[in-house]
C-alpha cells in the first residue's frame, strides 16, 4: 500500500528524521555542572521519494504547504542534558495527517490512479536518543552515537472508483511498520560573533540493521538573545531507505527549521 499522502506527513517532520538532532547551544567543556536545554521546533519539510506495501506503490513529491492543509496534530522537540564533555540528547517528533488525498498511486493488475481517489490517514513517530562526547580544542566538536526509532501507521481508503478495487477486493488497506537504526555522526558549533554561533551536523546510519541506509545533514545559526533563551534557524535534509516484507519507504525530507531554545 504505497501512496504519496503518508509521505507528506513525514515531511512536516520527518518528519527523522527521521528522525534527528536539532542544534543546541555551545556549552563550555570546562563546566562541571549539569546544563539542560529544551528546544521546541518546526521542521517545515517537503517530501520526495516513494513508499508502498501490498503491491500498491506511490511516488511522492510534496511541498510543506500541502502537508499543513491536512495536519491533524503534531509536536517536535529536543532535550539535551550536558555535563563537562558528555551530553545526552533526545529528539522526537509526532505527526498525524488525516484524510489526505494521494496525488498518484499504482497497484497490481492495472489498478491505478485512473480507477479511483484515495484518502489517507497517517501517523508518524520518530525518536532519536544520542550520546555526545565533546573533543578538546578551541572548536566545540561532538562525536555522536545514537539509536533512531521510526514508526509509521497508515490507513488507506478508496473513496471513489470507476473500476478496480485494492488488493483483496477491498476499499481500504492498513499498514504499520517500525524499526531502529544505529547512527553515528559529528556536530560542530562555531561562535562567530557575540551571542551568535553556527552549527553544522551530519550523520549516517542504518547499515542494514533497520534501514539499508539513512543519513542527515543540518546547517544552522543560533542566537543567544538572553541568558535562558536562544533562537535557532537553519536547513535540514534527512533521507531514509527502508524495505521490509514488501513495505517500502525511500524518502527524503528537506526544508528549513526554526526553534526556540530554553536553557535551565
Amino acid at each position: 500500500m504505497n501512496f504519496a499522502a503518508p509521505l507528506r506527513l513525514s515531511g512536516c517532520v520527518l518528519m527523522l528524521a527521521t528522525a534527528s538532532i536539532m542544534p543546541v547551544y555551545a556549552a563550555d567543556s570546562g563546566e562541571d555542572r549539569w546544563q539542560v536545554e529544551f528546544t521546541p521546533y518546526l521542521f517545515a519539510s517537503g517530501l520526495h521519494g516513494s513508499t508502498g506495501t501490498q503491491q500498491v506503490t506511490a511516488d511522492v513529491n510534496t511541498a510543506f504547504s500541502d502537508i499543513v492543509k491536512n495536519l491533524d496534530k503534531g509536536f517536535m522537540g529536543t532535550l539535551e542534558v550536558r555535563r563537562d564533555r558528555w551530553g545526552f540528547i533526545l529528539d522526537g517528533l509526532y505527526f498525524k495527517l488525516k484524510d489526505q488525498g494521494a496525488r498518484s498511486w499504482e497497484g497490481p493488475a492495472g489498478i491505478g490512479s485512473a480507477t479511483g481517489d484515495l484518502d489517507v490517514t497517517t501517523t508518524m513517530q520518530m525518536y532519536q536518543l544520542s550520546a555526545a562526547y565533546r573533543l578538546g580544542g578551541g572548536v566545540a566538536t561532538d562525536l555522536i552515537v545514537a539509536g533512531r526509532y521510526t514508526q509509521l501507521d497508515t490507513d488507506l481508503n478508496l473513496v471513489t472508483t470507476t473500476g478496480g478495487l485494492l488488493p483483496g477486493g477491498t476499499r481500504s488497506l492498513s499498514a504499520s511498520q517500525s524499526w531502529w537504526d544505529p547512527v553515528i555522526g559529528v556536530r560542530v558549533i562555531l561562535p562567530f560573533a557575540e551571542h551568535w554561533s553556527a552549527m553544522l551536523y551530519g550523520d549516517i546510519g542504518g547499515f542494514g540493521v533497520g534501514s539499508d541506509i539513512t543519513y542527515q545533514a543540518i546547517a544552522g545559526v543560533n542566537w543567544q538573545f538572553s541568558e535562558h533563551f536562544s533562537a535557532k534557524l537553519g536547513y535540514r535534509y534527512l533521507y531514509q531507505d527502508y524495505d521490509n516484507n514488501g513495505f517500502v519507504w525511500k524518502m527524503a525530507a528537506y526544508g528549513p527549521y526554526i526553534g526556540v531554545g530554553i536553557r535551565f
